[in-house]
């Protein structure tokens, strides 16, 4: 008989263009914090692990930034999104919209009207999903 594995989501990486206009995105403005920073010279990339709280406790965004990549990576048809969870979708748009953050799609009701969704690019172009939680 096999023995039951317990898996839990760690973190997802993405290739960043420009670590500072990433880091003020997703620090700054959507309020991560950075939990460590590893610099490989050898490779010539820099790792940045941010996320809401303890790397054992939640789940993170690792952002690899290529020392030496010249143009935007391609993200492929199989990129969807990142999606963050915040209490009211239409608010944090407008904030969003007022640091500058190119809006996607606006705030539109989901699920038959009882959830909100809307989407914005950070400065790479990945699309970010904020969406108000399922009341489940």
């Amino acid at each position: 008989m096999s023995k039951k594995v317990n898996f839990k989501l760690d973190h997802t990486m993405i290739r960043v263009a420009d670590l500072e206009k990433s880091l003020d995105f997703y620090v700054r403005i959507m309020g991560m914090i950075v939990l460590r920073k590893n610099e490989y010279p050898d490779g010539r990339f820099t790792n940045v692990f941010i996320g809401y709280g303890p790397e054992n406790k939640t789940t993170t965004i690792e952002l690899t930034y290529n020392w030496d990549t010249k143009k935007p990576y391609d993200k492929g048809e199989a990129y969807g999104h990142i999606a963050f969870n915040v209490a009211d979708v239409s608010a944090a748009m407008k904030y969003l919209e007022t640091e500058g953050v190119i809006i996607k799609s606006p705030a539109k009701p989901m699920n038959h009207g009882t959830r909100m969704l809307g989407f914005v690019f950070d400065p790479d172009g990945y699309i970010i999903e904020l969406n108000e939680p399922l009341n489940n």
